[in-house]
């Protein structure tokens, strides 16, 4: 499409509405930016969605540069040449995350008076229906929509801009206005080693109607070369930079064709460029032809940028003992004392991980190469992890509020082991944890209280959505 001096405008005022953003919830790794149609890889779509009441906005194109091409007639001879072509194509979007679970959005995809394809517009949403709470495997279903060009019979294509050729009756009948797919997307931590940073990787494979398949049942050799039925793969390789920027790395295969991308992620404003059809054999039209592109996107979360986000990694065991007193003491001859003893234990940190203790017949805890009683050391002594213990709503006995549901306490602490929970979430800054044998909608999810005492709470029935 061509968007001339009027068009920027509306582009530029898409933008601007992404400073009305709500709160952002972040629990996988944050996915790159579509062309125009939300979040996702760059034409294909992703078993993601951005945080309840984000906002995203983003604008895109591509340069096609062809030389003319040779017209013959059915004997093969030359008879003349077909125009050439040298034009920026782009279009803009704008899109919404609902409940961490939906987006929607609107795309322009071309403004042109009516001689030339008149105004294109397309509406698109995806509903997650499976969503996992750190790594895993997502899915979801959704839609795309696109306007017809104002030419006669003719419908829209894969790349969003007129064209009079693509026609339902040449081609068959291509019905490409509505989209359905659904996708499947695992969300993987990357390799850890240390001279690399850190790095997730996620791989999506689905299949849809519309769009995703059809103009390629006939003659339409210069819409695609393959009927792949529908089926789309794609992969992004996400690398953190610093802790608020990040780069993303794009290939994918849309059904059509191979294409490339990278993004740079800087705090919620993301600057990238691509390659499509990356692999053609021959520039026989702009549908077959290698095609480079830019890409600006700006999302909202909360009332700020939205940063990227990664999954998060196990925090590693931390016990700090209080500093030596400054006093210097001499002593000319020492006699140890016998420590005293215990039965040696686990203890489960906030944290997920086990720490090696000694607990007495009086039941104390003991701690250290010399095994101090933590009675004795508090408030010294610090564990890894942040517990509940002290907080006005633990304190108060108020409910928890998790994942559409409210949970109350239920009886007294309890201990538990390390290898039996997963963490899921987290409240007012503290995590919570279930079963690992547990399925969602979780029953019971359990609180750190303190370093080895967990509080049980329970979902009350009837509560959900209030």
């Amino acid at each position: 499409m061509k968007l001339r001096a009027h068009s920027w405008v509306g582009a530029a005022l898409a933008v601007a509405i992404t400073a009305f953003a709500g709160e952002q919830v972040a629990a996988q790794t944050s996915m790159p930016s579509t062309l125009r149609h939300g979040s996702g890889y760059l034409d294909n779509p992703a078993a993601s969605a951005l945080p309840h009441m984000a906002f995203q906005a983003t604008y895109s194109g591509f340069w096609v540069n062809l030389d003319r091409t040779v017209l013959t007639d059915a004997a093969g001879n030359a008879t003349g040449y077909g125009p050439g072509m040298d034009q920026f194509f782009g279009d803009a979007s704008l899109s919404l995350g609902l409940f961490d679970r939906a987006e929607i959005g609107a795309s322009v995809l071309s403004l042109n008076d009516d001689a030339a394809g008149g105004n294109l517009f397309g509406f698109y949403g995806r509903l997650q229906l499976l969503r996992p709470a750190d790594q895993g495997l997502g899915l979801a279903v959704g839609a795309r929509y696109a306007t017809s060009p104002s030419y006669a019979g003719s419908e829209p294509n894969r790349l969003a801009y007129p064209d009079g050729r693509f026609t339902g009756s040449i081609y068959g009948s291509p019905e490409t206005n509505l989209s359905f797919y659904v996708v499947g997307t695992s969300f993987l931590r990357g390799f850890e080693v240390d001279w690399f940073p850190q790095n997730d990787i996620t791989l999506s494979g689905g299949w849809g109607t519309g769009m995703f398949q059809d103009g390629g049942h006939s003659s339409n050799t210069f819409y695609r070369d393959v009927d792949t039925g529908g089926l789309f793969g794609a992969a992004s390789w996400n690398i953190k930079l610093a802790e608020t920027s990040g780069l993303q790395i794009i290939t994918e295969w849309n059904g059509f064709e191979a294409n490339l991308g990278a993004q740079v992620d800087m705090g919620g404003v993301r600057i990238g460029a691509h390659m499509l059809d990356a692999f053609s054999p021959d520039d026989r039209s702009i549908y077959r032809s290698r095609k480079l592109g830019l890409l600006a996107s700006v999302g909202m979360c909360g009332g700020g940028l939205c940063k990227p986000e990664f999954i998060d990694r196990p925090e590693p065991e931390v016990i700090q003992l209080p500093a030596p007193a400054p006093d210097t003491v001499v002593v000319t001859r020492e006699v140890a004392p016998t420590p005293p003893s215990g039965n040696a234990a686990s203890m489960c940190l906030a944290t997920g991980q086990d720490v090696r203790v000694l607990l007495t017949a009086q039941g104390d805890t003991l701690v250290g190469e010399d095994r101090v009683s933590i009675r004795t050391l508090r408030p010294g002594v610090v564990f890894a992890g942040t517990y509940a213990d002290g907080r006005d709503w633990y304190t108060n006995d108020s409910d928890i509020r998790f994942e559409e549901r409210n949970y109350s306490k239920s009886g007294n602490t309890v201990s538990l082991q390390c290898a039996n929970i997963m963490r899921v979430g987290e409240h007012m800054g503290v995590p919570l944890f279930a079963n690992r044998s547990a399925e969602r909608p979780f029953e019971t999810i359990y609180v750190p209280v303190r370093p080895g005492a967990w509080q049980a709470y329970q979902t009350l029935r009837g509560t959900r959505g209030q």
